[in-house]
């Protein structure tokens, strides 16, 4: 599943390939939000284009709508999408526990309305492992508990509990179920809030049970970017070193390149097509409000340089233009450049890992971007 073929010798960045189904990925990697089966204002040929080598769908979102029984009619999440690449689904933990209305933890499952139309449900984590079976993902996540913040060590202590509960009830049901004719991979999710010693019990606990790659759950969750760090440097140096890392929901490309050289392999956020709809683009140099008025006779392209089929086609300027009178195409061409702006850089990630140049392109990027570190992951 996962060949690690280098760590640069002067980071603990690493290289590797992850093979799935549905092809390899390259690690390090970043996963387009694909949250309801769609990427806002993009489609999956604008995925193609961009070289995107996998998608991320939600679990919660899917099986409210268009549920089950639709996906399952097209033989799956890929069938239904037309992607014939990796995709990863989340169990809908977080969103039944952000999301959903008056939900109540039990130690069978969780119990929610849907914030669609308030009708009842109940996940398990065995009902979740259907649903992602259904989905026919290639790797899957187990239904666990997102602590919020800031919350009391008391509530951090029982997420931690209640997730390894699940996940051990996860793992046997899954190995029950999974056939070798649709192998999916199954990730451990570790969580702790902002607590040492919860991160490092949970770790073990979840380490214990074993899974296919680990995950590094509850974070950015409204946390200073600075307690998401620690939480990395607590959790890293307990994880397998032949299994894939997945820092969950991170996130700014400064955070990225920071988190790469901590060591960690995948990455996912809807920040680039979000930021695209609010009319916001990223660049080397920063990220800038492409409706400012200071942009309006700006002829040249949302970053010189840049091999987009945006930045090949149309200037700031005429973009600016498209935001300010409420125009669609602006924020899908500015949604279009994001994405590839950070595909592009998982790319430049991977060669200065190749070539052992991983703290000076650490460096130079976090100097040139003007980092914003000190932010919260919004």
């Amino acid at each position: 599943m996962f060949e690690l073929h280098k760590t640069d010798k002067n980071t603990k960045a690493r290289r590797a390939t992850l093979s799935t189904a549905h092809g390899p990925i390259q690690t390090p990697f970043f996963m387009p939000v694909g949250t309801t089966a769609t990427l806002k204002s993009l489609t999956f040929e604008d995925l193609n284009d961009c070289q995107a080598q996998i998608v991320l769908s939600n679990t919660y979102h899917l099986y409210l709508r268009p549920g089950m029984e639709v996906i399952e009619s097209f033989g799956g999440l890929h069938g239904f999408m037309n992607w014939d690449k990796p995709i990863l689904t989340d169990s809908g933990g977080y969103q039944v526990f952000s999301l959903a209305k008056l939900r109540k933890i039990k130690e069978e499952g969780v119990e929610f309305q849907s914030h669609l139309d308030g009708s009842r449900h109940f996940f398990t984590p065995e009902k979740v492992m259907d649903i992602e079976m259904t989905l026919g993902s290639d790797m899957i996540m187990p239904l666990d508990v997102c602590a919020p913040y800031p919350c009391e060590k008391k509530e951090a202590k029982e997420s931690v509990e209640r997730t390894t509960q699940w996940a051990r009830r996860t793992k046997d049901y899954f190995l029950k179920k999974q056939t070798e004719d649709k192998k999916q991979y199954l990730f451990g999710i570790i969580q702790g809030a902002i607590f040492k010693d919860l991160r490092e019990q949970s770790a073990r606990e979840i380490l214990d049970i074993g899974f296919d790659a680990y995950a590094i759950g509850g974070v950015s969750v409204g946390e200073p970017v600075k307690d998401m760090f620690e939480t990395l440097a607590w959790v890293e140096p307990l994880l397998p070193v032949k299994q894939p890392r997945y820092f969950m929901g991170i996130g700014l490309p400064d955070q990225i390149v920071k988190a790469v050289g901590m060591g960690i392999d995948m990455f996912d956020t809807c920040i680039p097509t979000r930021y695209g709809r609010h009319g916001t683009a990223f660049t080397h140099q920063g990220r800038f409000i492409l409706r400012n008025a200071e942009h309006r006779f700006d002829q040249g392209p949302i970053e010189k340089g840049c091999e987009c089929l945006v930045c090949q086609r149309y200037s700031r300027g005429y973009i600016r233009h498209l935001a300010s009178i409420n125009e669609l195409t602006a924020l899908r061409l500015i949604s279009y450049h994001n994405l590839h702006f950070y595909i592009q850089l998982m790319k430049e990630i991977r060669s200065a890992v190749d070539n052992d140049n991983y703290a000076n392109f650490q460096k130079e990027f976090l100097s040139n971007y003007g980092s914003e570190l000190s932010e919260n992951n919004k």
